[in-house]
């Protein structure tokens, strides 16, 4: 990229980071507790300020995040031509060459701008015309991994035209390789953990594991490791204002504070044991294998590790997976064994079939409503006895 006025001269930024509706509360205190200021929540996401330093620790360190956004520009926006002129007044020169690649998301719409990927594509036309004008060549289009990711919002007549710093979404932590059917994303993983209320201190289990996922978020979070240290790349390091020698003293630092042990045990269990491989596999990638034990059990043999701690699963729900009516059954059985073998422990069922969740038997203490893919969820809490 070529250097010119360069990104954040300024000693504080205004930034906005986007997360699954339902957990903009948990994303603004774990940004607080990053460091952030003047945090306000708003629809899937969360509005923060503070300086380089913490532009690069949220995405090093965010769990429940899906992007880091930088806004650029904010202005009206009530039609395509609008949106193309306002785009092409920017000196896009400051942050792209034509040798470097481009990526445009859209998200929102308004009456004369409903369709995204077109508001996507007045965004890069107006960069690329400009480029032809003064250099006589324009950048290419690389969805997967360009140099400069862009994103358009656009709420009403206004548009927001922002630098996404993440690159790739931060769900993609960089340790999962294999997973299994219809899996959870790895930040709804860690705000699930979130809301049940999870410590190190507290012995883990899910004895529907999977390809592993809440498991591997638990010893991530046992162990105090990073999320973001598996990625390969964000988007910000291409950015020309870019702190090389910050963010290595911020990659050292959370390498520092990994722990070789976690404090409780951690378990997950699963009756497939060709999909508890890729379990093992995604534990290896993410450097916590020795800390949870995996296990091949069927559910009907599942024990206690203890006498108490947090026991969350995701079992299947009719959608994707299994037919209702056989699973009518499964979460019956479910309930069962709550009750008899976990008296001591606080369980958990995130489902997304309502009329299931009633066959677990048991009173939930709390129903917290998420999404996941685009369904309508609950998280279940039962208090065992």
């Amino acid at each position: 990229m070529v250097l010119g006025k360069v990104l954040g001269e300024i000693d504080v930024e205004r930034y906005f980071a986007t997360v699954a509706p339902g957990l903009e509360a948990i994303a603004a205190e774990e940004l607080t507790q990053l460091g952030a200021k003047s945090v306000q929540t708003g629809f899937s996401g969360v509005a923060f300020e503070g300086d380089r330093a913490l532009l690069y620790r949220a995405n090093l360190w965010g769990r429940t995040l899906f992007r880091v956004l930088m806004p650029l520009t904010e202005f009206s926006c009530t039609s395509a031509k609008q949106l193309y002129q306002e785009v092409r007044s920017r000196a896009w020169e400051t942050y792209l060459t034509p040798e470097d690649t481009l990526a445009v998301d859209c998200t929102g719409k308004n009456r004369a701008l409903n369709h995204s990927h077109f508001s996507a594509l007045q965004v890069k036309n107006a960069i690329v015309d400009q480029q032809r004008q003064q250099f006589g060549a324009r950048s290419n289009v690389d969805l997967d991994d360009p140099d400069l990711r862009l994103n358009l919002h656009i709420h009403r007549d206004r548009a927001t035209l922002s630098l996404d710093s993440s690159g790739s979404s931060l769900h993609r932590r960089g340790y999962r390789a294999a997973v299994g059917t219809a899996p959870l994303k790895e930040t709804l993983a860690a705000a699930i953990l979130k809301l049940a209320r999870y410590s190190p201190e507290l012995p883990f289990l899910d004895p529907l594991c999977g390809s592993g996922t809440l498991a591997l978020e638990a010893a991530l979070q046992a162990a105090n490791i990073a999320p973001g240290l598996f990625r390969k790349r964000f988007g910000f390091e291409n950015w020309p204002d870019f702190d090389a020698k910050l963010w290595q003293s911020l990659k050292d630092e959370a390498q520092a504070a990994r722990r070789d042990t976690c404090p409780a045990y951690i378990g997950g269990s699963d009756v497939d044991d060709e999909v508890l491989e890729q379990a093992r596999q995604n534990a290896a990638s993410a450097g916590v294998l020795s800390q949870i034990e995996f296990r091949c059990r069927d559910i009907r043999d599942i024990e206690a590790p203890s006498d108490r701690g947090v026991l969350i699963c995701n079992p299947p729900y009719g959608e994707r997976l299994g037919d209702v009516q056989e699973l009518r059954s499964f979460y019956r059985l479910l309930g069962d064994i709550f009750k008899q073998r976990f008296k001591g422990w606080t369980a958990y069922v995130f489902t997304g079939n309502r009329e299931l969740a009633k066959e677990v038997g048991l009173r939930p203490a709390r129903r917290i409503p998420l999404s996941s893919g685009g369904l309508d969820c609950r998280l279940l809490e039962f208090e065992l006895y």
